[in-house]
C-alpha cells in the first residue's frame, strides 16, 4: 500500500473555489526583503514561512514588490500576522509594522492585535493595475508578516485553517497540483546541519547520487552563522582514526577565536558550502523543507519539499533515505516508530551578544542592520546607545540573571562573557515542535528584558548595544528515531561492548535543566539552564556507540544520524554535540554505499556485512570511488 502523509494538509478536500480577481502576495516572495528575515520554522504550525523584522529594536529595511492586479479599482486589503507577546498578555505590540501602497501607508497598523496567526483587517484599498507594496516596519522588534491578500469582494473573510490556507495558496499563485520532479538518486539525506552534511560528503564519495535538503539558505544548521553553536565533541579516535575525517574538512578544529555566539566568519558557512559543492554526486537543494513522504512496503519512496521562497513543492525519489533533521521530521511522517519526553524536554536558545559602540574594532566587525548609520555617529563622537523600556519583555528589573553584577552567581560579570551564552535556554515545559515559536520568542523576551535591566535599571554599559542574536531556534532536544538498538546512560556508565562500533562519544551526559538559581518567580518562563556534571555523568571514553541506533528499526530503507537517533534522553545529554553527530554521518554514508552495493538494508549491513563496515571506517574520508561498484582512491577533497 502506497501512503503519502503531509506536515501542511493535503489539497483534494479542500473547497474554496478559485478566485482569479483576487491577488495574494507572500512576505517571503517580495521581489526585496529588505532587512526583513525569512523564517521557515513554523510552516507546519501556520502554513507557509513568514518574514521577520529581526532588528534588535532598530526598524528593518522596507520589504518591497510590485503586484500586479487583473484590473483597477477597490479591493479588500487583508494582512496575515500577529502580536506575538499577546500569549503573555503584557502592555504594548512591539510588533507594529506598516503597509505601504505607492508610497502612501495604509490606515491601519499592522501586528498590533491577535496572539495568534491570523488575518487583520486592512480596509479597503485604491489601485492600478500595478502597485508597489512596502512592509515598513516601525519598531525593529519582531514584527512578522505571513501574506497579503486583496480581494475584490469586501465581504469574503479568507480562510485561517491549515487546508483552506493551502487552497487559497494553490489557487492565487496558480502553483501546479503536483510537485516537480526532483530527480531520483540512491540517498536522499534531509537536514543540511553538520550530521547531514557530512553523510551527503560521506555516500557520495563513495560513488552514490545523494541528494541533500535543507530548508536554509546555508549548511550546518546549529554550527552555521544563523544560530552559532560551536561544533563538540572528539574526532579521529581509536581503533577508527579516520571516523572524524569529513567532520574536520567541514567544521575545523577549535582555535583561540572559537566559541558560541562569536562572528559570522568563525562559522565559515561558505566552507561547508565549498566542501559540499566539490563533489559532483550531490545535488543540493538548499531552501527546502521537507514536509511530506510518501512510503510503501515499510519503505520510504520518496519526499516532498516546499521552497521556502516560492512555495514550489518537489519530489524526490531515491533507494535510501536519511534522516538528519534533528527533529525526526521525515521519519514522523513516514511512520517511523519514535518518542520524545513527555514531561520536560532540554530547551532551546537563541545566542545573542553585545558591543562597545565606542570599541572602533567591534563596531567594524558589527553585523547590525543599521551599520552605516552606526558608523557615521561614531565617526561624529556619538558613541551614547541608550535602549527604551520594553513592557512586554520579560520583567527582570528585581530578578538576577547572568551578567548582571547583583547576581552573586558563578558566571562572570563581562557581557561579552555571559550575556547570551550557551545557559540562555527556555522551553523546558513546552513542546519542542508545536510550541517553538513561543519557546523562541520568550527566549527573545528574556534577552531584551536583561538588556532593559541592564540599560535602564542598573544604568550600565551606556555605550553597549545589542550586536547580534538569533532568530533560527538553537535546539537541543525533540523527537527520538527508534532503532534496533536503543542506547541507554546505563550503556555508558558500564562501558557496555557492541560487537558494531560505529561512532565514538566523548562529550559528558550532559542533560540540561532550568538553573534553580535564577527561576525564582518565574514559573514556567525559566530562561538560565543549569547541566548535569559530576561523578553521575561522566564515562571513560572515547565510548564507540553501536551502528545499530543509526537506522529505524520499523522502516527498512531510513538512516538517521544526529541528535534523533535511537537513544534515551539520558544518552542524548552524551551523543547530541555536533561533531559526534558528524561522524554518526560519516557511518551512514559509508552503510548506504554497502547497501546499494550488496542489495542490502540498513539492518542488512548489519547482519551481513558488519566485516565490511569496519574495513570501510579504516579508510581515509577523502576517499572516493567514480561508482558504487568502483574501486577507491585517495583524492584531495
Amino acid at each position: 500500500m502506497r501512503l503519502i502523509v503531509s506536515l501542511l494538509g493535503g489539497v483534494a478536500s479542500l473547497t474554496l473555489a478559485a478566485r482569479a480577481h483576487d491577488v495574494l502576495l507572500e512576505a517571503e516572495q517580495f521581489a526585496d526583503t529588505g532587512g526583513w528575515d525569512v523564517d521557515q520554522q513554523f510552516m507546519e504550525q501556520m502554513g507557509s514561512p513568514c518574514l521577520l523584522a529581526h532588528g534588535l529594536g532598530v526598524p528593518v529595511r522596507d520589504a518591497v514588490t510590485t503586484a500586479k492586479f487583473p484590473a483597477p479599482g477597490s479591493y479588500h486589503l487583508w494582512v496575515r500576522t500577529r502580536d506575538w507577546v499577546a500569549p503573555w498578555q503584557v502592555p504594548g505590540s512591539p510588533g507594529k509594522f506598516q503597509v505601504w501602497i505607492d508610497g502612501k501607508p495604509v490606515a491601519p497598523t499592522f501586528g498590533c492585535e491577535g496572539s495568534t496567526w491570523h488575518w487583520q483587517d486592512g480596509g479597503a484599498v485604491d489601485v492600478g493595475v500595478q502597485a508597489t507594496v512596502a512592509l515598513h516596519d516601525l519598531t525593529g522588534f519582531e514584527g512578522r508578516c505571513d501574506a497579503l491578500l486583496f480581494a475584490k469582494d469586501a465581504a469574503l473573510r479568507p480562510p485561517n485553517d491549515l487546508a483552506g490556507l493551502a487552497q487559497l495558496r494553490n489557487n492565487l499563485l496558480d502553483l501546479p497540483a503536483a510537485p516537480d520532479d526532483g530527480g531520483a538518486f540512491d540517498l536522499v539525506v534531509v537536514g543540511g546541519g553538520v550530521a547531514g552534511t557530512a553523510a551527503a560528503v560521506s555516500a557520495a564519495r563513495n560513488g552514490l547520487t545523494v541528494a541533500l535538503v535543507q530548508d536554509r539558505p546555508l549548511l550546518g544548521g546549529n554550527a552555521s552563522s544563523e544560530v552559532r553553536v560551536w561544533p563538540e565533541g572528539h574526532t579521529r579516535q581509536q581503533p577508527f582514526p579516520c571516523i572524524g575525517d569529513i567532520v574536520e574538512e567541514i567544521c575545523p578544529p577549535k582555535s583561540g577565536n572559537s566559541g558560541n555566539a562569536k562572528g559570522a566568519a568563525i562559522y565559515d558557512d561558505e566552507r561547508k558550502l565549498r566542501v559540499v559543492r566539490a563533489e559532483p554526486r550531490i545535488k543540493l537543494f538548499l531552501e527546502h523543507r521537507v514536509n511530506a513522504a510518501e512510503t510503501q512496503d515499510h519503505h520510504i519512496i520518496s519526499v516532498t519539499a516546499q521552497n521556502i521562497r516560492s512555495a514550489r513543492r518537489v519530489k524526490i525519489s531515491a533507494r535510501l533515505f536519511a534522516d538528519c533533521t534533528g527533529d525526526a521530521t521525515l521519519g514522523f511522517l513516514a511512520g517511523a516508530d519514535c518518542e520524545m519526553s513527555q514531561q520536560g524536554n532540554m530547551g532551546s536558545s537563541n545566542l545573542w551578544n553585545v558591543l562597545d559602540v565606542a570599541d572602533r574594532k567591534q563596531l567594524l566587525l558589527c553585523e547590525c542592520k543599521d551599520k552605516s548609520a552606526l558608523s557615521m555617529a561614531a565617526e561624529a563622537g556619538n558613541v551614547a546607545a541608550p535602549f527604551p523600556r520594553l513592557p512586554w519583555a520579560l520583567d527582570l528589573a528585581n530578578k538576577p540573571f547572568p551578567g548582571r553584577p547583583t547576581s552573586k552567581t558563578a558566571h562572570s560579570a563581562a557581557p561579552d562573557a555571559t550575556l547570551g551564552g550557551w545557559f540562555w535556554e527556555s522551553g523546558f515545559d513546552k513542546d519542542p515542535i508545536n510550541d517553538l515559536e513561543q519557546i523562541r520568542d520568550l527566549n527573545l523576551r528574556a534577552m531584551y528584558g536583561a538588556w532593559d535591566a541592564l540599560k535602564n535599571a542598573d544604568g550600565l554599559y551606556p555605550n553597549h548595544r545589542l550586536g547580534w542574536s538569533a532568530f533560527i531556534a538553537g535546539k537541543r532536544e525533540s523527537r527520538r528515531l527508534l532503532g534496533d538498538v536503543l542506547l541507554t546512560g546505563d550503556d555508558f556508565h558500564a562501558a557496555t561492548a557492541f560487537s558494531d562500533p560505529a561512532f565514538p562519544c566523548t562529550w559528558h551526559i550532559d542533560v540540561h535543566t532550568p538553573d534553580p538559581k535564577f527561576a525564582a518567580g518565574l514559573g514556567g518562563e525559566e530562561f538560565i539552564s543549569t547541566y548535569t556534571h559530576g561523578e553521575p555523568y561522566t564515562y571513560q571514553g572515547p565510548y564507540w556507540a553501536p551502528y545499530r541506533t543509526l537506522y529505524s528499526r520499523n522502516l527498512a530503507n531510513l538512516f538517521m544520524a544526529g541528535r534523533d537517533i535511537s537513544v534515551t534522553r539520558e544518552a542524548l545529554g552524551a551523543v547530541r554535540v555536533m561533531r559526534t553527530c558528524g561522524m554518526m554521518g560519516e557511518i551512514i554514508g559509508k552503510a548506504a554505499w554497502i547497501c546499494v552495493r550488496h542489495h542490502t538494508s540498513p539492518r542488512g549491513v548489519y547482519t551481513s556485512h558488519l566485516p565490511l563496515l569496519k574495513e570501510l571506517m579504516q579508510q581515509p574520508g577523502g576517499m572516493r570511488r567514480s561508482q558504487p561498484d568502483g574501486p577507491l582512491a585517495l583524492a584531495a577533497p
